[in-house]
């Protein structure tokens, strides 16, 4: 699946011109390298996301297509985050 996809079905980001924007700007990097929006994401990588000052790592789990909101969180685990990311993501 194409990372900016992956971020949005997700919920690691809300909308999927964000997340295409956040690739595209360098922002996104997977296993340490920087991600384009049309690289592939597979379990076990390493995704980290930089937001100014903010900065969110997260462990791939499983990828799919479809997933209903209360499952997306099922999808990652949060490895580090900070409090205005946390908030994002959250948020409604």
């Amino acid at each position: 699946m194409r990372i900016d996809k992956f971020l949005k079905v997700s919920r690691i980001i809300k909308r999927r011109t964000v997340a295409n924007e956040a690739c595209s700007s360098g922002r996104v990097m997977i296993n340490e390298k920087t991600a384009k929006p049309g690289t592939e994401v597979h379990p076990g990588d390493i995704v980290l996301i930089r937001f100014g000052e903010h900065v969110g790592r997260y462990e791939v789990i499983n990828i799919s297509e479809t997933v209903r909101k209360e499952q997306a969180s099922e999808m990652y685990r949060v490895l580090q985050e900070d409090k205005m990311l946390e908030s994002e993501r959250n948020a409604e």
